[in-house]
Formats: structure tokens, sequence, C-alpha cells
């Protein structure tokens, strides 16, 4: 089953923000991934306010995880995690 990975960020560190964001983009297409939403013009209606929201979809909600847990993307997350502040979640797409 599809699933979505859903990222809401609030970049601190420009610089090292886009370091994280050219790395990162490869390792997802390398597990499947491809973005539906990255940045972008956005309304929100709850919640926290964040600035970029990121929504990629994966053939399934492992292949997601593996993404976020492989060597690539981690490598890419250590750019970022100084330089935002995150929430990412992953959800299986239902009919």
């Amino acid at each position: 089953m599809p699933a979505l990975w859903i990222a809401h960020v609030h970049v601190t560190d420009a610089d090292s923000y886009a370091k994280y964001a050219k790395l990162a983009g490869p390792v997802i297409a390398e597990h499947g991934g491809h973005f539906l939403a990255r940045g972008g013009d956005y309304h929100i209606l709850e919640g926290a306010q964040r600035e970029r929201h990121v929504v990629a979809q994966f053939p399934s909600k492992q292949a997601a995880i593996d993404c976020y847990h492989s060597d690539g993307y981690q490598e890419a997350l250590s750019h970022a995690r100084n330089a935002s502040e995150r929430d990412l979640i992953v959800v299986e797409i239902t009919d």
C-alpha cells in the first residue's frame, strides 16, 4: 500500500538546510519516493506555524521508513538537525 512522507519544517539555518535538501532528494528517489509538494504556497488552518511543507509518495510505508533509516538519508539529515525544527510522519494511503 502506498504511503506519504509528510514534513512540516521551520528552517533556522538556510545554508545548512540547503545542503540537506540537495542530498535528501536523490536518496528519496532511490527508495521509490517522488515529491507531490515541496515548499509552495500554503494556508494553515490549525497547528504550529512552519513555513516549509513537503509531501513525498513512496510505494509503501516500509519503503519510506527504510529511506529515513538509510545511510544516505542519515547523512543528509545531519545537515538539517541543527538547521531546522521538523515534524515528519509517514502515513499509509487508504481508499
